[in-house]
């Protein structure tokens, strides 16, 4: 049976990105203890009120179709929060159905979008599926993985149709600042390209505050902003994400909506209006949670040799460079998993800027996390161990070296 050229375009090399995550799910199958660092599934529980929401709809009977696009009130609940009509709002099945979708509306084959690498594994599949090339822009690791206007306006050709930013970004965590985004709106108006804002993490940005693109001069016609409640509000199973974007655009996604989706349930989107709309003392707790977890995990790997923690300024994630154990990131992270019983993902998925990292995932309470930079480094030093000539057999000799490591 024939297949159509779909399929092609949506698998390659970063649909096997998650293969370390399914080994590990395999190994706890078994029976082992492992712990999974490799996800951003926040590891809260949703805010009460919010279940209860739901649940209270369920009973009120809200089990019919819904509206396409969203309700009214959740898509009121979205605008208020950018001062904008609920018109310009569409919601859709979490972030990564918004992204498919504004894809699908924007780009065809021949189109080129530029996007920082490295970056989220799941874009290949968007661009693939639509049949646009993706423009990367390496973002290095010795310049806090900052993505340079400058190489952005040097990669646009007459083929290029869009600009993708994640910020704060996933997997490095780092944040565009005001002046930056402002060249590089003024790019998209000078060259016609749409931008395209995923700001999954916005609520996570832990220094300053979340520029806002929608709001700069001459971009209302061309800027698209992608939100959920995943990471925030710790909703990730909720599978609630919307669209902020031009009304024109809005038309199309209510189209594909009609299409693929036929609208989210009522009971999931009153859920979503109490996380929105009421001020949940639980989403800031949660905020301040993961800037303690970051500061953790960045203190007890200060001195760590071999391995070099990249403080974020948001997201759930931390990179840590093992490039000083002699090691590439997929050979570290399966010693790391055989030898320590501990997931990470390794860097290089998301593009060769992040070759030597090993992305960590700030889903465990802090003194866990502390005590697992104690197995990274013991595994780094028996590493450094073996590739120094030393002998690092028995127990004694084994603890020691990976004391010696830690402190």
């Amino acid at each position: 049976m024939r297949f159509s050229t779909l399929t092609q375009r949506i698998a390659g090399e970063a649909a096997a990105a998650w293969d370390i995550h399914y080994q590990a799910l395999e190994q706890r199958r078994q029976g082992r203890e492992v712990a999974l660092l490799t996800m951003g599934d926040p590891d809260f529980d949703t805010p009460l009120p919010v279940v209860e929401a739901a649940v209270a709809s369920l009973l009120r009977g809200d089990t019919h179709y819904s509206d396409v696009r969203g309700s009214l009130a959740l898509r009121e609940a979205i605008a208020e929060q950018r001062g904008l009509a609920p018109e310009r709002v569409v919601v859709t099945a979490g972030a990564q159905c918004a992204l498919y979708a504004v894809f699908q509306c924007l780009f065809q084959a021949g189109d080129e979008v530029i996007v920082a690498e490295p970056m989220y594994v799941t874009y290949h599949g968007v661009l693939g599926a639509c049949g646009a090339e993706a423009v990367q822009v390496s973002v290095r690791p010795e310049e806090d993985f900052r993505l340079d206007p400058g190489a952005v306006a040097a990669a646009i050709t007459g083929r290029t149709r869009g600009l993708l930013l994640n910020s704060p970004h996933n997997p490095t965590g780092t944040c565009i600042n005001q002046a930056d985004l402002e060249r590089l709106a003024q790019l998209c108006r000078e060259h016609d390209l749409w931008l395209v804002c995923d700001e999954v993490y916005r609520g996570l940005q832990f220094e300053g505050e979340a520029p806002n693109p929608l709001a700069l001069p001459g971009m209302a016609e061309r800027c698209v902003v992608i939100d959920s409640l995943s990471k925030s509000h710790a909703m990730s199973g909720w599978r609630v994400g919307w669209v902020i974007a031009p009304l024109a655009l809005v038309t199309h996604l209510g189209n594909l909506a009609m299409a693929m989706l036929f609208g989210l349930p009522e009971f999931v989107m009153q859920a979503a209006c109490v996380a929105l709309s009421d001020a949940l003392p639980e989403v800031a707790r949660m905020r301040d949670a993961y800037r303690q977890r970051r500061d953790r995990v960045c203190s007890a790997l200060q001195n760590c040799p071999g391995v070099q923690a990249r403080r974020p300024a948001g997201g759930m994630f931390v990179m840590l460079d093992v490039r000083g154990t002699g090691l590439g990131a997929q050979a570290f992270a399966r010693r790391l998993l055989d030898e320590e019983g501990v997931a990470l993902l390794p860097g290089d998925v998301f593009g060769p800027s992040a070759a030597g990292h090993v992305r960590l995932g700030l889903v465990l309470e802090a003194e866990v996390l502390e005590q697992l930079c104690r197995c990274i480094a013991a595994c780094a030093a028996r590493v450094l161990a073996e590739q120094a000539g030393g002998d690092v057999d028995g127990e004694a000799k084994d603890r020691r070296v990976e004391d010696e490591a830690y402190q």
